[in-house]
């Protein structure tokens, strides 16, 4: 990447940070209380990012030296820019300010529809990995809390595993043959975007292309395909830690499978609502859903929950914007 580009990265990633903590909707004495009363529970909330982070560049890796070229990413250049690609998407909306870092750090190394291919690639197995979380939940949740499972669960979980079957058959179609050029070929057909779109087509349909070719490379190796989404799902489930050490600083002494299934949940209803930056407010609501489900009554936990996770969002996307000038000779070999 051109040092300017990087430089602007930089600085959108600095102003994105002085905006959240100008924004963060909590005084400094009640800051203080809840630091207090974290005690060392707050270091541990962060370090559980250090193995999801590690665990995702490890996955990032496989897709990224897998791909039709030469190339090798180190591990320590992966996870570089995992940390710092999920810096730029905690901070802009729909989470598009992550892929385009990685494809420009990438594409002077393996060219830009290579770049293009294992970012969509990395995107579409973070996905993944999301999918089979809920998927595993619902069964969890149905050995766990069985008692529990009544008719309207029940019809519930049936419609999401109709949505579920409809999300996997999409996946497999998008990896055993591409999916770029098909997506786009939608914007051909919109009213007012039709002509803009043909015209951008037109132009770059053999990049489009190759990136549709490289994607289906890397679901043609198995081994590659199947380790990169199970390690995304490994970092998932370590995620749940996250939720186990935030409920007991707050008291509530749950099982790490109830972090699991509160993860899952509160992840779902931050995805469906992928367009909020940080997801405001969105995982709060999943989590006291979740919550009253599990039949874990307190008052607060909303928000002491949204603390932590403001905290520990705040400390890895400063980690990850700082990246962005560290280590940037040879990334790949």
């Amino acid at each position: 990447m051109k040092p300017l580009y990087r430089n602007l990265f930089l600085l959108f990633g600095v102003a994105a940070i002085v905006v959240m903590l100008l924004t963060f909707d909590v005084d400094y004495t009640q800051l203080w209380d809840n630091l207090a009363r974290a005690g060392m529970y707050l270091p541990a909330v962060l370090g559980v990012w250090v193995f999801v982070y590690a665990f995702n560049a490890w996955a990032f890796q496989i897709i990224v030296n897998h791909g039709t070229h030469d190339k090798h990413l180190s591990y320590r250049h992966a996870y570089k820019l995992t940390v710092s690609g999920f810096a730029f998407s905690y901070t802009t909306p729909f989470g598009f300010g992550g892929g385009p870092y990685r494809v420009m750090e990438l594409s002077s190394y393996i060219g830009t529809p290579r770049a293009m291919s294992s970012v969509v690639l990395y995107s579409m197995m973070h996905i993944l990995s999301h999918i089979c979380l809920w998927a595993s939940s619902v069964v969890l949740f149905i050995i766990v809390y069985f008692e529990k499972v009544d008719a309207w669960l029940w019809s519930l979980f049936g419609v999401f595993a109709v949505l579920l079957l409809i999300a996997l058959y999409f996946f497999y179609y998008g990896y055993k043959n591409g999916m770029i050029v098909k997506l786009f070929s939608l914007l051909l057909h919109i009213p007012f975007a039709k002509k803009y779109a043909r015209r951008f087509y037109d132009k770059h349909a053999e990049a489009m292309e190759q990136v549709d070719v490289n994607i289906a490379h890397l679901h043609q190796q198995g081994r590659a395909f199947y380790s990169s989404l199970l390690l995304e799902y490994l970092a998932r489930v370590i995620n749940a830690l996250e939720f186990y050490f935030i409920l007991h600083a707050f008291g509530l002494f749950i099982t790490f499978w109830d972090a699991v299934l509160i993860l899952a949940f509160s992840s779902l209803m931050g995805n469906l609502l992928f367009f909020l930056p940080m997801q405001l407010g969105a995982r709060e609501g999943g989590l006291a859903a979740i919550i009253k489900i599990l039949g874990i009554s307190s008052a607060g936990v909303g928000v002491f929950t949204s603390f932590y996770t403001r905290i520990r969002e705040l400390f890895w996307i400063f980690v990850g914007v700082s990246l962005v000038k560290i280590g940037n000779k040879r990334i790949m070999k």
